[in-house]
């Protein structure tokens, strides 16, 4: 069985005593992590050494920034960066081989405040992020895209349409793109086992969000036809968002069949 994990840390330096309890705990095969918040020699490598992780990461002073950490085997890096806008210069993809699968660990933009040029960039973004994924479902790769994903895809996503309305991360637009994504054929994994909806990855810090359970579903995992037939399981660690200094979002997870 293969574990593959995403888990926006918000901050990887704040984070890292909870970032190593969970992965101690849990153990995934694979760790995609986003918002590490850290230049790349700022980047606590030695650390997950310590435990048997090796890692792969993209960084960015202050925000944005991805990782793959994979338990004792080294990641093979396939591409960092997201093809179609050379003035991009975000820290938000990063691909690689491990453990016979291509693993892409996204943090999309969040889109706020629309209408405006960060809603219009997101939209591009995810263009971009189909015309990758249609190349890789052309290669026939067994293919996981996992990450923060910023888009509530449904109703059912959110504690409260109202409260989010505006948001960005549920406009038409938005959700339009991220669902052009499924019909391409990529299983939403978390979605799959939860078809009720009601399961959240995030809780803001404000307003007690977290107390009163007001959450919402933006970090997904996408399998690749031929992997979403060996898929076994996915779910959310919720318990860690209630923890001391805790990120904002809760880790997700998939189980495959090796």
């Amino acid at each position: 069985m293969i574990k593959v994990a995403s888990f926006n840390i918000n901050g990887i330096k704040a984070r890292l005593p909870r970032l190593l309890e969970w992965l101690e705990e849990t153990r995934p095969s694979v760790a995609c992590l986003q918002e590490i918040k850290t230049q790349d020699e700022g980047f606590p490598a030695a650390e997950f050494e310590k435990i048997g992780y090796h890692a792969i990461w993209h960084g960015q002073k202050g925000f944005n920034g991805v990782a793959i950490l994979a338990d004792g085997v080294q990641p093979v890096e396939v591409q960092r960066g997201l093809a179609g806008d050379p003035e991009d210069e975000h820290s938000r993809y990063l691909e690689a081989d491990v453990y016979g699968l291509r693993v892409v660990c996204i943090y999309l933009p969040n889109g706020n405040p629309q209408p405006g040029p960060k809603f219009d960039y997101k939209l591009r973004w995810m263009e971009r992020l189909r015309t990758r994924m249609t190349e890789l479902a052309a290669q026939e790769l067994p293919t996981v895209v996992i990450g923060d994903y910023n888009v509530i895809p449904e109703d059912k996503d959110t504690f409260s349409v109202r409260a989010m309305a505006s948001d960005a991360l549920m406009q038409p637009e938005s959700r339009d793109a991220y669902r052009r994504l499924l019909n391409d054929g990529w299983t939403d994994a978390l979605d799959l086992f939860n078809p009720q909806g009601g399961v959240w990855t995030f809780w803001d810090y404000q307003a007690g969000a977290w107390q009163r359970d007001h959450g919402f579903r933006i970090d997904h995992a996408l399998l690749s036809p031929d992997l979403a037939d060996r898929l076994i399981s996915s779910g959310v660690d919720k318990a860690y968002r209630g923890r001391e200094k805790a990120s904002d979002h809760a880790p997700m997870w998939v189980t495959l069949k090796a």
